[in-house]
């Protein structure tokens, strides 16, 4: 990877992940997704990453997120 990527999120539920990548594109954050899962039993994690220089607007978006739910 040429640029530093950071772990902003961990969940156990792709779809929590998606709805978030969704959000942080509508917010032009790129982001991209690992998913750890276990292709059988479905435990484990998944994983969402934004460039270093999109951290702290990434992480504001998905506490303001939080907050309006």
């Amino acid at each position: 990877m040429s640029e530093d990527w950071v772990k902003i999120y961990t969940s156990s539920k792709l779809f929590e992940i998606e709805l978030i990548r969704g959000l942080l594109l509508e917010n032009d954050i790129e982001s991209f997704v690992i998913n750890k899962q276990d292709s059988s039993y479905l435990f484990g994690e998944v994983e969402l990453y934004v460039s270093n220089s999109d951290v702290l607007n990434a992480n504001q978006i998905i506490t303001n997120n939080d907050n309006s739910e």
